[in-house]
């Protein structure tokens, strides 16, 4: 295929072209069709797959960009698969995390050339998402690609790991602090897991892990976890509150095992509550609250605003990178085998980080 020409508007604040804007041609290379792992849901049933797609086909935006890495997280299975009803509109592009070069821009933001990333924000969800060799996004949901990261190291972070400086960051916020004890980060095998027990370890956190899978006890201990707990062993006893064990924790589990927890965190400690693997239910009373001043703090990734996402973005590629992400990130694949990882995903076999090379020139 041919690349076509583009014509490049400098925009006013407000997005429109400026009728006082200088046109520049520009070649942008972008291929009359191309790959993309596109969700249906339709009189044909619902299904997903890789076809041959076009820009004009994807959602509206400023920005264009050549997709390099996207990654898989649990509810990019949810998606492909069917298994929870994630997007809300069809067809779209699957995959919550992209991170790719831009190539065509109507935003003074961003340029031809830079490195940018999103992640959440609708994609997959309301609008097209990574798994797409090419991508338009609005500007208003696009980060710049910190220094301190390569695409690859900001997918192997992805929404899991920005899921995890969220949680600590508004921990914090509500005054966690190290000397208050130990946190426990539940789900610690699995993505926002090995992430949060890397990332609190180098901030200078005891870090304790809750998993199923004790064959993972080592490795979790390499990451910095001072203690590994089997959940199979946990037994949180009946009285609205127990003894406390924790000073904190990061929960991506809920159901009966947030339960638990919100007996057990220690005076004003905080829970940071980030997903539902267990289940959506909670039963709970207000004691840990009123007598301990525990707060339960929502964390929600993909609505945060772009200031926000920005600034955690930056703090991950600087002083919250986790050290030992490279180990982290096990497993790489493309769009043509990214199935059986949705369904290892779905079925509990977790371990790390997923990335998805979209571009098959990144090194």
């Amino acid at each position: 295929h041919f690349p076509r020409p583009f014509t490049k508007r400098r925009c006013t604040s407000t997005g429109a072209p400026s009728t006082e804007a200088t046109e520049v041609t520009a070649m942008s290379g972008i291929p009359e069709n191309f790959n993309a792992f596109r969700i249906r849901n339709d009189a044909e049933g619902y299904r997903s797959g890789i076809e041959s797609t076009s820009l004009d086909d994807l959602s509206d935006g400023e920005v264009v960009i050549r997709t390099s890495w996207s990654g898989i997280n649990y509810k990019d299975a949810l998606a492909a698969t069917g298994k929870g009803r994630i997007l809300k509109t069809y067809p779209l592009n699957g995959g919550i995390d992209v991170a790719g070069t831009v190539i065509e821009s109507q935003s003074d933001d961003f340029q031809p050339g830079d490195p940018v990333l999103a992640n959440g924000s609708g994609l997959s969800e309301t609008r097209d998402g990574g798994y797409s060799e090419y991508l338009r996004l609005t500007a208003d949901i696009v980060v710049p690609l910190p220094a301190g990261l390569s695409m690859r190291e900001a997918m192997g972070l992805g929404t899991a790991g920005f899921t995890a400086a969220m949680s600590l960051f508004r921990m914090e916020a509500n005054g966690q602090r190290p000397d208050m004890g130990p946190i426990v980060i539940t789900g610690a095998s699995g993505g926002v897991g090995t992430i949060a027990i890397d990332l609190l370890t180098a901030a200078g956190y005891e870090v304790h892990a809750i998993t199923g899978k004790v064959e993972h006890f080592d490795w979790l201990e390499h990451l910095g976890a001072r203690q590994c707990i089997s959940r199979h062993d946990l037994h949180w006893g009946q009285r609205p509150l127990e003894k406390s064990r924790w000073a904190g924790c990061i929960d991506s589990v809920g159901g009966d095992m947030l339960s638990g927890l919100s007996r057990s965190i220690d005076l004003w400690g905080n829970i940071a509550c980030c997903g539902m693997a267990a289940g959506h239910g909670l039963n709970t009373t207000v004691f840990p609250m009123i007598l301990r001043g525990v707060s339960l703090l929502g964390i929600s990734s993909a609505n945060c605003d772009i200031d926000m996402r920005r600034m955690l973005w930056d703090r991950l590629g600087n002083e919250w990178k986790p050290p030992h992400l490279d180990e982290i990130i096990n497993e790489e694949v493309d769009m043509e085998t990214m199935n059986p990882v949705f369904e290892r995903l779905l079925e509990g076999g977790a371990l790390g980080r997923s990335v998805v090379r979209i571009d098959p020139s990144e090194g």
